[in-house]
């Protein structure tokens, strides 16, 4: 039984289990690891109901609260997200197994084989907000990488994480594999947060999911390594030389697909030469967006309330977009430099060469070409679920799945081989 006397004490015994659990996923089999998410998708199902009932009483109690809209979608589940949640787990079963797989072999003059070999990360804490299929999708990319997870999800989504990592682990158990490899943090007190990011050399990695406020502390307090993006600030530019018909398309999709979600555009950029800026930014507004222009766009638009300094800086993750009119190309990637968090950034354009200077020159984790900034996300990369998208520069970036939950390390076959 976990010792609960402290969150330190909570913490650590959890951990301690799933080093265990770790150590021997790190050697179960692919078909083994497949074949009980498979059953951990088949549990899901079956205890469908609960976990829609379980929401709805995070639901009632998030209203209550006052939770913004793109947080009460964000929490929400119905019979659909949760078949879609199963469906996740069982699309991670059928992607390779990255562990074992050799990335490069040479040999040395002297005889000596190397080779380097991707293994298990080891024990991942992932640390999240709202979504509570996140649950689902983080506990089957880190089983089928070979990992075993610590999972603390948000007060406000507790009954529903508690139903789905209920029915993950039963999953688990029927397949062979210990209930150990997923565990559900028993608490919602904020202390165990932050001994989950003291935790160095019991967890191996943290990945923060959630808004600002919350990955901002995990990268402020960590004593362990993070994989995490602050913002999502994404930036949509049309071109003067992009199609009207699919600049619209794009540009409402990206916005206005789903609001609350961190691949939402936040910040249109126009070409002043493109004749179509008066009639693309009227139409986002009818799609029910409040637009925040600069004052070139407001001279067009006279409707569209003033954009402040803040605006160009800010993840709205609802109905709002800031929008401007730039200097051709090079007028939006400086706009992109100065603003942008490095998550994702779109152009629509039909001139080739501009559009690969812009795939080229914009620094983020994700660049498109004539593609909404929606798809930014790991199942639309055909990567399976993804445990989060990654804007730094080491180790992992852009929609983390199973590759970005391994490490390497080198493996020497020699023949009596010493070094002089």
């Amino acid at each position: 039984m976990l010792d609960t006397r402290s969150p330190e004490a909570l913490v650590a015994g959890m951990a301690a289990s799933a080093r265990s659990a770790a150590t021997r996923l790190a050697r179960t089999p692919t078909p083994a690891k497949a074949a009980a998410l498979v059953a951990a998708a088949a549990a899901i199902r079956d205890a469908g109901e609960a976990i829609i009932a379980a929401n709805a009483e995070d639901l009632a109690q998030a209203r209550e609260a006052g939770l913004s809209g793109a947080m009460l979608d964000r929490l929400a589940l119905d019979p659909k997200r949760v078949e879609a949640m199963a469906a996740g787990v069982e699309a991670v079963s059928r992607l390779a197994d990255p562990v074992g797989q050799v990335i490069d072999a040479s040999e040395r003059p002297n005889g000596l084989a190397l080779t380097r070999v991707r293994v298990p990360i080891g024990v991942i804490g992932i640390i999240y907000e709202s979504r509570p299929n996140v649950t689902a999708d983080a506990a089957a990319l880190c089983v089928m990488a070979g990992n075993a997870a610590i999972l603390r999800g948000g007060s406000e989504a507790l009954r529903s994480n508690r139903a789905i990592h209920a029915a993950f682990v039963a999953g688990l158990e029927v397949a062979g594999l210990p209930a150990e490899a997923v565990q559900l943090v028993p608490t919602s007190d904020r202390a165990a947060v932050g001994a989950m990011l003291r935790a160095d050399g019991a967890i191996d990695l943290i990945v923060p999911r959630g808004g600002k406020g919350l990955v901002a502390r995990v990268q402020e307090e960590a004593r362990v390594p993070v994989l995490a993006h602050l913002d999502g600030i994404n930036h949509v530019y049309v071109d003067a030389s992009a199609d009207p018909a699919m600049a619209e398309g794009i540009v409402v999709n990206a916005k206005m697909r789903r609001t609350g979600i961190c691949g939402a555009m936040e910040t249109l950029l126009i070409d002043r030469a493109w004749p179509h800026a008066t009639a693309l930014v009227r139409t986002l507004a009818v799609a029910g967006c409040e637009v925040r222009g600069d004052e070139q766009v407001r001279e067009l638009v006279p409707e569209v309330s003033a954009a402040s300094d803040e605006d160009w800086d800010t993840e709205y993750l609802e109905a709002i977009a800031s929008a401007a009119l730039v200097d051709g190309v090079d007028g939006a990637l400086a706009h992109i430099a100065r603003h942008a968090s490095h998550h994702t950034d779109a152009i629509v354009a039909e001139d080739a060469a501009v559009a690969e200077r812009f795939l080229a020159e914009v620094d983020s984790a994700i660049v498109l070409w004539n593609a909404s900034t929606q798809f930014a996300d790991g199942g639309e990369f055909g990567l399976g679920a993804e445990i989060g998208i990654a804007t730094g520069r080491l180790h992992a970036r852009g929609p983390v799945a199973l590759e970005g939950l391994t490490t390497y390390k080198w493996v020497g076959r020699g023949t009596g081989q010493v070094r002089g």
